[in-house]
């Protein structure tokens, strides 16, 4: 019987114009969302709808803890693409799941854009919780 993983089983790693930024690792959820839209349409003569699918890209969510300063630097980084400031900068996403067989999948998520995060303190005697999310255009999904 296949045995099913869990969360210790998963990496996720942010690369920065292609290096990785190794230090956002304190991952408290993960969430990557293929992003379809269903279409609906009924026509006069007919008994029953008509549906269709669109694909609408690849949304990720995560939240981590604060260790170092990186997401910080990453957060500047991010700032400056908006604005225009900086547009050579690229980032990507790679979540890897590793299986007790051995095999992996990998969902490398390439081109991100973010969406609101922000830097949340919910207490004197919490963690930072810093949560991002966004979206890309496409997905790439490796199994080796």
């Amino acid at each position: 019987m296949a045995q099913r993983i869990k969360g210790q089983e998963t990496e996720l790693v942010l690369l920065v114009d292609g290096a990785p930024r190794t230090n956002l690792t304190t991952r408290r959820s993960l969430e990557i969302e293929y992003k379809f839209r269903l279409l609906e349409e009924g026509y006069l003569g007919e008994s029953t709808q008509r549906y269709d699918t669109i694909f609408d890209g690849i949304g990720l969510r995560t939240e981590f803890h604060l260790e170092t300063t990186d997401a910080f630097e990453v957060a500047l980084l991010i700032e400056e693409k908006a604005r225009r400031r900086e547009s050579g900068t690229t980032f990507n996403w790679k979540c890897t799941y590793n299986f007790p067989s051995g095999r992996k999948a990998r969902i490398v998520i390439p081109e991100f854009e973010f969406g609101p995060s922000g830097f949340n303190v919910g207490g004197r005697g919490e963690y930072v919780v810093v949560p991002v999310e966004g979206a890309a255009s496409q997905a790439f999904v490796l199994v080796s």
